[in-house]
């Protein structure tokens, strides 16, 4: 049987946050967590992890990390000049993140850029579906960002599968426009695009439901997963819209929300990829995601994992 393969492409970053009277040390990203829930829940299906990390202690660990999680890293480069972002996570009594970065010369901006650049895009071009997020595209130089975009037109032309998480986090972007821009190129190359509602209001301002679903289908997206935190998800396809309700988790098993909308993700194609419908796929992400908010940190235990 053929083994279908999936590469993510993003940042990897040190994560710092206190426990207690701790000082805990890890990493994490948003594509990184997608692609390691991913292969949790799907082994079968074979997921490469796409970025750049440097010559440091902290990139080895990444790598070894990785490998153990089922990921392929063979197109990680690694840059003798740079290394890996970092930020430092904050989480209230609700389980609501706030995040300091320091990122501004990170190794993962570069990967489009350094002399392993042809090889890394030529395996791309041979994969079967290709996941970013917006996060993937604001850390990029201009010229990059123009450079994937090329990369993805050839990729989906020649029958890739283009999956998009929005993502949208403002101060990486230059401006609102800048951003609006690139997001309008991106959904045009997707065809399964992940939005997240508040990133949504955030990027293109306030406007209903059928409005915003309306001007995604408009630039060709023809499935869009819209997420709405605890609320039901909706589904739109070519053969209509699906609403799929969220197990409920009461708030005071809530630790931290960090990762909620990824892991959805994750679940979410875990199942649809392989040929489930919606439905399944949608209740798979919401059984995922209920689960990580009950447990610290963007990557839970793998023995917390659902069934």
């Amino acid at each position: 049987m053929t083994t279908y393969r999936v590469a993510v492409i993003g940042e990897c970053m040190i994560e710092l946050r206190r426990e207690g009277d701790r000082l805990v040390d890890g990493f994490g990203g948003d594509t990184l967590n997608t692609a390691v829930y991913l292969a949790r829940m799907n082994p079968s299906l074979h997921i490469h992890y796409v970025t750049a990390l440097g010559p440091d202690g902290n990139s080895e660990r990444m790598l070894a990390a990785w490998a153990e999680e089922g990921l392929d890293t063979r197109l990680v480069q690694r840059l003798a000049d740079k290394n890996p972002g970092l930020y430092w996570i904050e989480t209230d009594d609700r389980g609501e993140r706030t995040f300091q970065y320091w990122r501004n010369d990170a190794a993962a901006r570069y990967w489009l850029e350094r002399d392993r650049n042809g090889a890394v895009q030529a395996a791309l071009l041979e994969m079967d579906a290709i996941y970013l997020s917006g996060v993937s595209l604001a850390v990029l130089p201009a010229a990059s960002r123009i450079a994937l975009f090329e990369l993805l037109a050839r990729f989906r032309a020649g029958g890739g599968q283009v999956l998009f998480d929005n993502n949208y986090r403002p101060r990486l972007w230059t401006g609102v426009e800048d951003a609006r821009a690139a997001y309008r190129r991106m959904l045009a190359l997707t065809d399964t695009a992940f939005l997240t509602l508040d990133d949504e209001q955030a990027l293109w301002g306030e406007e209903s439901l059928d409005a915003l679903l309306a001007r995604t289908r408009r630039l060709g997206v023809t499935e869009i997963v819209l997420k709405r935190g605890g609320e039901p998800c909706l589904v739109a396809t070519a053969e209509g819209l699906l609403e799929v309700p969220a197990s409920p988790v009461p708030v005071e098993y809530i630790l931290d929300t960090t990762a909620a909308g990824d892991s959805f993700s994750a679940g979410y194609l875990a199942r649809r990829l392989v040929g489930d419908g919606p439905e399944q796929a949608a209740k798979a992400g919401h059984r995922l995601a209920g689960t990580v908010i009950q447990h610290r940190g963007a990557i839970i235990p793998s023995h917390f994992m659902p069934q």
